[in-house]
This record gives structure tokens, sequence and C-alpha cells, in this order.
């Protein structure tokens, strides 16, 4: 064989200028960049070198022969022409890739089938034996490309692709090939980073392709280094003295950088049932005493390197073709902008995404930016200086947010504070002059916030409630969310007149924007009036917007205007603490979750594992933007289903139960309705023998005329805490929830 070969090396698309300058790093002779590949000339040992070294290519491919072409017939024998002899034995295997426009060749597997037909031929022993086909590790793995009117021939040399480094052979959803790990770290500057003992850390790392990668670069290590099979280990042609001494040379570099003092580098993943498959990984890779990784949440990612010494945040977090709903990563990405801004000043960053639009969600303005590819999905490298000069202004505060698409109505399900509503748009500008009826409402409500303003200040409690029908002739509640106004109107007793209803409410929405210091504009109304049937709990609006609340230690949403109620219960406040307290190492089961914001205090508050069940998609998809809002991930299971039948179908074993059912569900999908009154002993009881040993269940539920039958108290270990789950702003509405603790006697 002649000795300059021509070779073709193959890459993902975007990174072609990459895998130019790395054959020129090989010693490639003129190298030329092409769609998804590079062209060169050189030697055996340089192709040697290619596989073993490269970062970046998919295939190592020695061009063998161009031919005119024609037809099929054509294409058979030009690469019968060829002596097949040199290259594979009779009694060997092969593997034929075809690709590209042939007249006559209608899809690939005919193209491939002529192409092996004549190689078969050409080397059929006279006693009818020849090769066999492998599709999978053959001895031989051939490549033919046609192109307008000329067929290009090659030896695949790498065999498996060079991605296939051997050590990940076992991973989480949706992992990013090691090339394109490769590439985003060359494009990051990790390389220059590593000389100088920076620091490297995945808050999200899944299979760990990121950290291995970043390690084997540190440590001088080629990406192949282990692996045994290869596309040339049965040509005739192949050189194993060659090959040996390319291979030694790489081992004898590899000894030498893992006997060096290893980087820091970590890794973060949220699913502890990954954590052992990705430290196998680690170790196949021989990278053990170089890469640690541990179990943590993103909302707890701090990054705190032996030496203080910064370096390189990477990640590539789901950005909604694969790991969650668009929805819900608006709030992740936020989340994840927040912590770095907050744990990671002074590093570097670089996010992987298939949706800059969410990459802008983060507040950190980009430095550059790179066009890559994630498969045939068109993706955006975001490079990141963690400077405050970088931050968006304002980024850090809780922000309104619009969604990107409208959730679908919920499944009606019906309870005593959620009697259908109108709403109200028409609410009154402030310099109306206030009637002496509503100067007795703003007397009232001046009052109850000088009171209640400065409890809620000092136990920074930003959403509260204000007012609840104090003055029955003003039958209102108003619930304060930061600088918003929630009002909700009661049915007006029978012996008030709808005209003086009408007027009353016009006296309270003159009063609100005055005494509490906000636009009208920032009153929401909204009408309760009895109803039922169909006419129950329907979408209100479809507007979208969501504010960011805090409570606690966690960020919910709440949406004031598309439903009748905001997507947090501000009565049950003291329970959602109550539960995150007691969360820590716990298995979290959240019945009739809503919005899921019990588990989300669970969650932050160490739950081992979250179980969230409920029969409405929307809350269940509300659920999974207020679990991202706190950079919680997947591990957090919401599930879809009546909570009765799934409570039969479980054999699931929790520590720590939360109960909240309606008073009544009259979904269409369910065969029955569920009457809280009627069916709270069997839902008790079917919870508690889910419930493991030591462990307690919280059962709550706002019915006004609910009795917890007696048979519940005499089986278990009940205790009415309804005055303990109660803060200021509901004492004087002691009838608003009841809660029981209950545990095994």
């Amino acid at each position: 064989m002649r000795e300059t070969l021509e070779l073709f090396v193959t890459c993902p698309r975007g990174i072609e200028g990459l895998l130019l300058d790395e054959m020129k790093a090989l010693g490639a002779q003129s190298p030329r960049e092409t769609h998804s590949g590079v062209s060169l000339q050189g030697d055996m040992q340089l192709a040697y070198r290619i596989c073993l070294w490269s970062r970046l290519a998919n295939r190592v491919l020695l061009i063998l022969e161009r031919f005119p072409v024609a037809d099929a017939q054509g294409l058979y024998d030009g690469v019968a022409g060829i002596d097949w002899s040199q290259h594979l034995l009779p009694e060997g295997s092969l593997a034929v890739d075809f690709g590209g426009i042939l007249p006559g060749v209608d899809n690939t597997h005919f193209g491939a089938l002529k192409v092996k037909d004549a190689i078969v031929d050409g080397l059929r022993k006279a006693d009818g034996s020849r090769p066999s086909v492998d599709r999978v590790n053959p001895d031989l793995r051939i490549n033919v490309h046609c192109r307008s009117g000329e067929a290009q021939l090659a030896i695949d040399l790498s065999g498996h692709s060079l991605h296939q480094r051997g050590y990940r052979l076992q991973q989480g959803a949706a992992p990013l090939k090691e090339n394109l790990a490769a590439a985003i770290l060359l494009r990051a500057g990790w390389p220059q980073l590593a000389e100088t003992h920076g620091a490297l850390a995945d808050p999200m790392c899944g299979s760990g392709t990121f950290l291995v990668e970043a390690a084997m670069m540190a440590a001088d290590m080629a990406p192949n280094l282990q692996r045994e099979q290869w596309g040339f280990s049965h040509w005739l042609q192949h050189d194993p003295a060659l090959w040996e001494t390319v291979r030694a040379e790489a081992k004898q570099r590899a000894e030498a950088g893992l006997a060096r003092e290893p980087l820091w580098i970590r890794g973060y993943e949220a699913d502890p049932r990954l954590l052992q498959p990705l430290r196998n990984n680690i170790q196949r890779a021989g990278l053990g005493n170089w890469v640690k990784v541990y179990q943590g949440e993103l909302a707890t990612f701090a990054p705190s390197p032996d030496k203080g010494q910064k370096g390189l945040i990477v990640c590539n977090p789901p950005y909604g073709e694969r790991l969650g709903e668009a929805a819900s990563l608006v709030y992740l990405y936020q989340k994840l902008g927040e912590v770095l801004r907050q744990q990671c000043e002074g590093w570097q960053a670089a996010i992987f995404t298939g949706n800059p639009d969410l990459g802008k969600r983060m507040g950190i303005r980009s430095h550059k930016q790179y066009a890559l590819f994630n498969g045939a999905l068109p993706c955006k490298l975001l490079l990141m200086d963690l400077q405050p000069e970088r931050y968006v202004t304002g980024s850090a505060k809780p922000m309104q947010e619009r969604s990107n698409q409208s959730a679908a109505q919920p499944e009606q399900q019906a309870d005593s504070r959620q009697p259908s509503a109108q709403p109200v748009t028409d609410v009154p500008q402030t310099n109306a002059r206030l009637s002496e009826s509503a100067q007795m409402f703003a007397n009232r409500l001046k009052k109850n916030l000088k009171n209640l303003g400065k409890w809620a200040r000092q136990q920074d409690i930003s959403c509260y409630r204000v007012y609840d029908a104090d003055m029955p002739e003003f039958a209102v509640a108003i619930d304060l969310y930061g600088d918003w106004a929630h009002v909700q109107e009661y049915q007006a007793p029978e012996t008030i007149s709808e005209d003086k209803a009408r007027a009353r409410l016009q006296d309270v929405l003159v009063a609100l924007p005055g005494v509490l210091g906000i636009p009208p504009a920032q009153v929401v109304l909204k009408q309760r009036l009895r109803q039922s049937g169909s006419a129950q709990y329907q979408r209100m609006d479809r507007k979208g917007e969501f504010l960011t609340i805090n409570e606690g230690q966690v960020k919910l949403l709440v949406n004031l205007t598309d439903y009748l109620d905001t997507g947090v219960f501000l009565d049950h406040r003291p329970l959602r603490l109550r539960l995150a307290a007691e969360a820590r190492n716990k298995r979290f089961l959240n019945l009739f979750c809503y919005t899921a914001s019990a588990t989300v205090h669970a969650a932050v508050g160490g739950a081992r594992s979250t179980t969230s069940v409920d029969l409405s998609r929307t809350y269940l998809d509300w659920a999974r933007r207020n679990l991202s809002l706190n950079g919680l991930s997947d591990l957090h299971q919401l599930v879809h289903a009546d909570v009765m039948q799934w409570l039969e179908d479980d054999r699931g074993e929790y520590d720590l139960i939360f109960i909240d059912p309606p008073t009544f569900s009259n979904s269409k999908r369910l065969d029955d309705v569920f009457d809280v009154q009627r069916d709270h002993v069997r839902l008790i009881e079917m919870a508690m023998d889910r419930l493991a040993a030591g462990g307690v269940a919280y059962f709550s539920n706002n019915f006004r005329r609910f009795r917890l039958d007696a048979a519940l108290q005499e089986k278990y270990e009940v205790s009415d805490i309804s005055a303990q789950t109660l803060d200021k702003d509901f004492q004087r509405n002691t009838r608003i929830h009841r809660t029981w603790r209950i545990s095994r006697r």
C-alpha cells in the first residue's frame, strides 16, 4: 500500500472547525474542512493516532478507490475490480455502509447489497465458502458513497463510532455523545483552565460525560485508549507493530498524567438511583481518583473547591425536547441562573441548550455563542463570565412570568371554598371620593393592615390575608400577594338586595388602592357565586400570567386571574412549613396534590423522595413548574391518577403523607362522585396502609360541616391540630380548615 494515505474523518455537524485544528495538532498534511468532516493526507501511523487520540471524530475512513459509476451494475463492477484478497480473508466477515445518490439504486439497503455481492463474489472459494455478513462486529467495515457519477470506497478504520469510548455502559435519559461533550469543553476553554489547575463542576451531571471527558483532557489520556476492538483489527493490511508503538506512547502519557495531582472535578446528580451507574462509568474510565460525584439538587448546588480555585461550570440542562415540559423549564433555567449568580461568582459557565430563549431566562449575558447540533437538533452553546457586570439588572428579584402556553382546563373538582366565579374588570380609579360606608371599610382595612402587616414583616411573610368579611356588610376576602391584591367576593345573604351588595363591593374597590398603596390595575376581583354542575370551577381567563412568591425557603407560582383559586391556599401555610420541617430523609406522599406546594416544601426540606398524585393535568403541569422553579428534578414523581384508584393499586411505602381532598369531585373521569364526608374513612385507611412504621399522616379538609369518623379515632392515634395550623391572618376564621395528625397505635 502506498505510504501516503487519503483519509476522511467524520464528526458531528457544527464542530468541523475544531476537528480541523485537532487534525493539524495530530500531524495531518494540508487538512481541509468539509461538511461534517475533514479530508487529509498522512501515513498509517497518523491514521492510528487519529483513531486513538481524536476527541471529536466519529469515524476514520481510509479511501481505497474512486471510480466513475452510472448505475447499479457499474457500482458492482467498480467494487469487483479491487483485489479484496489483500484486505479480507475468505472466511472473514464484513458490513457495508452505503449512502448517496445513484440511478437505479432506490435505497441504501440495495446499494449495500450490490457492494457486498461484488466483494463476496471476488473472495468465494472453489468449495463455495465465502465471507459472511456481520453488521455488529465485522472483520471489515466498508463505506461507499456515490455522488455526481462517482463512487468513493473506503475502509472504516474505527469500527464502532469513535464517540463510543467504552466507559459509558450505563447512562441516564438524554445523554450527550462523548465527542459533542468534548467539543463543548474545548469551546469553553477547559484545556487552558486545566493547565492553570482550574476546577470544573457539573450541577446536573447525568451519566457524567462532561466530567469524564474533562478529566481525560486534563490527565492527557487518549479518549479511546481502553478500546480493544477496532475496524482495522482483522484488516489484512493492519500493522500490529506500528499500532503497538502508537498505543504504548499513549499509555505512557496517560500514566504520567494520572500520576499528577488530580484537578478538582465534581458532579452532582439529583436521582440517587443514577449515582452508582455514574460511579461505575468513572471507574471504567480509570478516573476514580480524579472525578467525584454526589447526590444533590440544583437548588443546593454550591461548588467549594479544596483550594478556593475557580474554573468552569458546565451543564446540559433539559430544553424541551427530552425530559420535561417546556413551561416548567422556564423556571428551571431561572433557578439555574440564580444559583450561578449567587454561588459561582468568578467562574466561567458553559450552558448547552436546544432552546436559547430558555437561556435568556438565566439573567446572565453570554459573551460568546456557538451553534452546534445534538443529533439533528440545532442547539446553542452559551459561554458566560459569572461577573456582576454580566448579570441582567433585576434578574435576581421575584418576577412576573408569562407562560408560553396556556394550560388546559383542570378536572372539575370542587369544595366549599371553590364555588363558581365571574371576573370583574371595572375596578374604580383611586381618585374617586370615598363615601361614608367606603370610609368605614377603609378604616377597618387600615387597622388590619397595620396589625397584620407588622406581624407579616416579622415572620418574613409576603402573602397573607388582610381582611376576611370582618364587617358582614363588606363580604369579601382580601389576600395580599406582594404588591397585588386578590379580592374574593362572597355571595351576599338573601337579606341583602343585589343593588346594595353591588354598591358595597364598589365601596371596597374604591377604598382598596388608596389604603394598600397599589395601582387599581393590580387589584384582581373574583365573585364567588354558588352554582352546581358543570358551571362549577370553570376557567375564568386565559392570560397565563404567573407571579413568583416566596414562602419559607421555597418559591411558588401563583396565577391571580385565570382560576378561582390562585395555586396556593394561604391558610395552609403553617402546615406546609411543618411538613418541610419533618420531611428530612423521609419518603413523602402528597394526595390531591393540587399545584404541589406542599411537595416543594418537603423536597426543599430534604425529603428522600416525593410522590404527588392528582387527577388534573393542569395542576400537575403547574406542580412541575413549581418544582423546576426551586431547582428540583424529575426525581420528584408527579402522578396523573384518581387518588382512590391509585391507592388501591399502589404498593409503595411512605414515611410522611399529606392528604388534602376536595369536598367533592365530579370529574367525568370518575365512575362515582368523591364525597369527603362519605369517603374519608376509606381514603384514610388506604393511605395508612401505605404508611411506614413510625410514619405520620396529616389529613385536612375545609368542609365546614365535616365530622371525622369515630372509628378512625379508635383505630389510630389521632390528634386535632387545627389550631396549630392557623397563622394570625386566619385566626378570625377558625373554620377555614380542619387538620388531624394520624399515626399508628
